[in-house]
Order: C-alpha cells, then structure tokens, then sequence
C-alpha cells in the first residue's frame, strides 16, 4: 500500500455525517485494495509513482471563475477545489428540479442521493472508493418524474494549485424526465483530484451529458461517470479530455431496463509528455439495448495515451445492438498509444461490432496544404480538428460545440512537435 492510500485510510476515519453507512463500507472495501503496479491489468500502462508518496506545494490563492460559454443558458454551480461556491438558495430552479449541497442535504434530499450513491459505480473503482470515503463535498440533484428542463445544469469544478480535494455529483432522473447535465473541470497547477458523478435514468428518460476534464500540467486528476439506464432510458454523453501530469477517467454504462439507448463519444487530446487513460465498460444485461461508441485520440510527442473500451453483452441479453470504435492520431513517432477494445458475448442473437487504428500525420496531406501557402502550424490544426470535427458537430448542444471549436484549435497548436 502507498503512503498516500494509507493517508486517506487515516482521514476516512475521521469522516462521519449521514452517509457514513455506505462509506464504511466502502472504506472496508478500500482496506482489502492492493495499491495497482505496471502488473495490474487495469492499469497496466499507467504508473501511479507520482502519487505514492504524493507532496503538494503551499497552496496558494487564485482567482477563479466559470468560464464563459456564448448563447449557453445555464445555470452554474461552481465549485473551487471540490468545495461550492454558489448559494443555491439563491437560484429560481425550474418546475420539477431539486438540487442540494451534497453536505447540507435534508431528509428528502438524502433519499434521493442514497438511491444514486454507490448503486451506480461499480465497486471496483480504487479511486472511485477514495471518493466514496472522502467527498464530503458535491451536489445532489433530482429531477422529477416527467418534468422536462430545458436549461442545462452546469458543475463546475475548479483546481487549484497545492490543493487535494475530493468532489461528488449524484443525479437521479425520473421516468419520462428531460435533463441536460455539464460537468467541467479545470486546472493546470501542482494538485490531486478525485470526482466522480452517478447518474440513475428512469424509465423512458433522457439524459443529455458531457464531461469536459479539461486539466493540465501538473494535476493528478482521477474521475469517472456512471450511468444505470431503466427501460426506454435514454442517453447522450459527450467527454472531452485533455492529457497531465496522470489523468484516468472511468465511464460505465448499465442497461437495466429493455430497449435502452446509449451514445458514447470520447475526444482525447494529449500534449507532449501528457498522460491520459480512458476505461469504459458497457453492461449489456438485458435485451434490447443499443449502444453506440466512439473515442477518438491525438497523442503528441512522447505523450502516452490509454483507452481500454469493453461492452458486455450478458447471457439473457438477446437482440443487443452494440458498436464500439477507436481512432488515434501520433503527432510525431515519439507518442504512444495503447489502445484495447474489447467484446465479451454470452448471447447468440445480437450484433455487435468493435474496431480500433492508430496512425499518423498524413504527410501528403500536411505537404498539400503547405504548398497552398498554409503555415505548417496551421495546416497541422486544420488537419487534427477535420479527425474529430465529426464528434464535435454530433454534440447536441450547438452552444458548447461553437464554444468548443476555438478551445480544440488552441490545444492543437501546444502539442505540435518543434
């Protein structure tokens, strides 16, 4: 075990409000974890030496705010190190939304997060399990059954430098509810981060998602979101990643109800000498699911990126749709991507189809356009945003795609190899 497993052992003790049931048993469970090495499948080609012995700077103070996305009519919770920063009393919620600080819910608010926390994720998350004994600090919401918000919902999570901190976002959807759900976290300074977010979708529910992790440098940031689909459940999720210093991001997906629909796109960006890891595992349990996959990577020099994707199609699970494919792009032979799609079937009557490719810069293509009179640097961004414009105009939300574009284009230009 590391010193800093055995540190978080240590405050989990110290941690007791009204889920200290679930978290007890999630610290029993985080007790019996072996601390992962290069000979642990899950995290084979992810090396957490920068954590074992983990020691942050002096924190300092910075000035933080949300970012700003044009024409996006949300309404922002923001919160700076895991900790919130907006009165959510102060907020005039739609018809049918109920939203509370994770630590000042009341009774009815409880019940809502005790039917999301920990019945989403699964238990085999080590840092999911550090979550579960430390986040004292989140944001429960619960939208009711048939209500439709058109206003998106936007979490912001802010790092800041020297900062370790410990965030949760339980959502409870429903039947027959509409919903759209931002989550967006952000950093670049020296600091450790844990957030993970359950999502519990009712019966012919939908839910419109994404996840920006758009972290950097010197962060250690380790996450996930889990989502448990009922029957005619819908959902739309869209996560973008930028690579640090380690990133590793779990997404799972549960149908448990017949007829379910799920679309997954994943867009990783590393810069030269980043890490980012990408695990998603489909759980095809029941008939009649569809799921539709994509993740798409560009990896710059002497970057390393992960994506382990699995779909599970159960033995009672007949008639199961499901699809998964992944794309990466080396900015220059010094990068790295290790890449394992994989298909697990116990039924006989299902399709399903996986896929994944590595390759590099066109150098035809890059010469063409330079011919042209297009700088090399610009041909080069051109080049990367045409490899994931078709996921990025696939978002539903026209607002964040606009918003995103300009963002993309930058992140291109900081890892081109020199």
């Amino acid at each position: 075990m590391s010193q800093w497993l055995a540190q978080v052992i240590d405050r989990a003790s110290t941690v007791d409000d009204w889920l200290n049931g679930p978290r007890q048993q999630a610290l029993a469970t985080l007790k019996e974890q072996s601390w992962p090495t290069r000979r642990t499948e899950a995290w084979r080609y992810t090396s957490l030496h920068a954590l074992e012995n983990l020691a942050l700077p002096a924190a300092v103070s910075e000035d933080v705010s949300a970012p700003v996305v044009a024409g996006l009519d949300s309404i922002d919770l923001l919160f700076v190190n895991g900790e919130l920063r907006t009165d959510i009393g102060a907020i005039a919620w739609p018809e049918g939304v109920r939203v509370s600080a994770l630590n000042a819910a009341d009774a009815s608010m409880r019940d809502a997060a005790q039917a999301v926390f920990n019945m989403v994720k699964p238990e085999r998350h080590l840092f999911g399990l550090v979550n579960d004994v430390l986040a004292t600090e989140g944001v429960v919401i619960d939208i009711a059954a048939g209500a439709s918000i058109e206003q998106p919902i936007r979490i912001i999570n802010l790092a800041t430098a020297g900062v370790e901190s410990h965030h949760r976002v339980l959502v409870r959807l429903g039947d027959e509810a509409k919903a759209t759900v931002i989550e967006h976290g952000s950093g670049s300074g020296a600091s450790m981060n844990t957030s993970f977010a359950e999502y519990a979708i009712g019966k012919k529910a939908v839910l419109e998602h994404y996840r920006f992790a758009l972290h950097g440098g010197a962060v250690i940031h380790m996450g996930g979101s889990h989502f448990r689909l009922d029957e005619a459940a819908k959902m739309n999720s869209t996560l973008v990643g930028y690579g640090s210093e380690v990133s590793r991001i779990d997404v799972d997906i549960h149908h448990a109800g017949e007829h379910a629909f799920a679309k997954f796109n994943a867009i990783y960006l590393l810069a030269p000498k980043e890490h980012f890891d990408l695990h998603s595992n489909i759980e095809h349990a029941v008939p009649n699911g569809t799921t539709e996959e994509n993740a798409r990577g560009i990896v710059g020099d002497k970057a390393r990126a992960v994506f382990n994707g699995r779909i599970h199609i159960h033995r009672d699970a007949q008639k199961t749709l499901a699809e998964l494919n992944n794309r990466n792009l080396l900015l220059s032979r010094g990068g790295y991507i290790a890449t394992k799609p994989e298909l697990e079937i116990y039924a006989d009557d299902v399709q399903c189809a996986h896929g994944a490719t590595v390759a590099e810069i066109d150098e035809k293509s890059l010469y063409y356009l330079q011919t042209r009179g297009i700088e090399r640097s610009q041909a080069l961004v051109m080049l990367n945003f045409g490899f994931i414009q078709e996921l990025v105009s696939q978002m539903p939300n026209r607002a964040l795609a606009d918003w995103l574009a300009p963002q993309l284009r930058a992140r291109f230009e900081a890892m081109e190899s020199r």
